[in-house]
This record gives structure tokens, C-alpha cells and sequence, in this order.
């Protein structure tokens, strides 16, 4: 009677452990940051596997975690091949009917922003304390749209930026590991740390960013004119 009691408490204990991984796979595929204005992605595209045919709907923000070369087919038989580095960001328009391959030889794994809403033309990053005019050489713009801008951000180690603010709310993606003091205008601190590859949704806020890190940082963030 015992063995029997021992074997059906470990059997139990089994399934709930199986439990807990399959809650946790299905957690790890929920994405991370969907809201009104955004959906972010985490995809990772193994080499030579070709995709069924799929459209995009929503216009993107593309972050290329890795580097790759990846075809593009259309319903018409025409081919782009697309070439990035790891660190890359582009514009990825809406599309129709096509399928997709990566060629090179690893994994792609991208960070894809699907932008959920048009652009509203009251709402620019426009104020006095924008950081690309407060910090030209610590946040430079890759490019603006009627719905996003697009800024590349980088710190050398234990570099502290002035205050500047973000007037639009905002996704960033870590290209390398972060960890920051950021004091906001009534001297209260906040700590901010992730990994390279995470993603964060932030607000509009007014504050001075400090890199505690001995190695540079670098990101990609995201702001919604919608």
C-alpha cells in the first residue's frame, strides 16, 4: 500500500512539474508588449525553411538582432533578397501574398513592431527638450514617418545624458545588456536593467539617464505618432 501511495505521489508530482513547463513555454510565447498602438514580435527564422504564403496587414519596425539574408517572393514571381547586420532597423510597408526564406546559414531573429494605428498629425516628438537636439551623439534618428520615429541610441560606459524628455510613448529594444539610473525632475531615482533582445514600453517622461554599466549601450527606440 505504501509503494503504491509513493508511486502516485511521484506520478503527480510528474505531471504538475509538465504542467509548469507547458505553462511556461506558452507564457514565453505571448508577446511581451500589445497595446493599442503596437504588437511586438519575437520571431527566430531557421535557415532554408520556406514559409507558407502570409501577408502583413500592418506596416513594421523591423529590429535585426542578427545577421542574414532572407528572399521575398510575390504572387507574381518576383524576388527581393534582403541583407542586414545584427543591429540593423528598417521600415517594413504593409504587403500582400508572399513567402519568405531565410538563405544564409543561422537563425534570424528579428524584433518586429507592428504599428496598429495611422498616424495622427497633433502628435510629434517636437519640444524643447528632445533628446536628439539635447544629445545629438547619444540619440540619432534612422529614420521618421507619419507614424513612427526611429532613433539609435548609444552610451559609452558610465556616461550620464542630460536631461532631455520623450513627449510620445515609446517601444525600445536592447541591443545590448542595459542597466541605467534615471532621476526624473522632482530628484526621484528609478532603476532601469534588461538584456540585449528584451523589449520595453514606456510613456512620456522627463528625466536624466546614466549608464552604470562598464561597457557600452546600445538601443533602438520606437516612438508612436498614433
Amino acid at each position: 500500500m505504501a509503494c503504491c501511495m509513493m508511486y502516485l505521489m511521484l506520478r503527480l508530482n510528474r505531471l504538475y512539474l509538465l504542467g509548469l513547463s507547458v505553462a511556461a513555454c506558452l507564457l514565453a510565447q505571448t508577446p511581451p508588449i500589445d497595446n493599442d498602438q503596437v504588437r511586438v514580435v519575437n520571431a527566430h527564422d531557421a535557415p532554408h525553411q520556406k514559409h507558407d504564403w502570409h501577408e502583413h496587414k500592418l506596416n513594421r519596425v523591423m529590429v535585426y538582432l542578427t545577421a542574414g539574408e532572407q528572399d521575398i517572393i510575390t504572387k507574381d514571381g518576383k524576388k527581393t533578397t534582403l541583407k542586414f547586420k545584427a543591429g540593423d532597423v528598417k521600415w517594413s510597408a504593409a504587403s500582400g501574398q508572399h513567402t519568405s526564406e531565410v538563405v544564409s546559414g543561422e537563425t534570424v531573429n528579428i524584433v518586429e513592431l507592428e504599428v496598429k494605428k495611422p498616424g495622427d498629425p497633433k502628435k510629434t516628438a517636437a519640444t524643447a527638450l528632445d533628446p536628439a537636439k539635447v544629445s545629438p551623439k547619444n540619440y540619432k534618428v534612422e529614420f521618421e514617418n507619419d507614424q513612427v520615429r526611429v532613433m539609435r541610441v548609444k552610451f559609452a560606459p558610465g556616461q550620464s545624458v542630460a536631461q532631455h524628455e520623450h513627449v510620445l510613448n515609446r517601444v525600445v529594444v536592447y541591443l545590448t545588456e542595459q542597466h541605467s539610473k534615471l532621476t526624473l525632475p522632482d530628484g526621484k531615482v528609478e532603476d532601469s536593467a534588461h538584456h540585449a533582445g528584451e523589449a520595453s514600453w514606456g510613456g512620456p517622461v522627463k528625466h536624466v539617464e546614466e549608464n552604470l554599466l562598464k561597457t557600452p549601450v546600445e538601443a533602438i527606440v520606437v516612438e508612436f505618432k498614433n
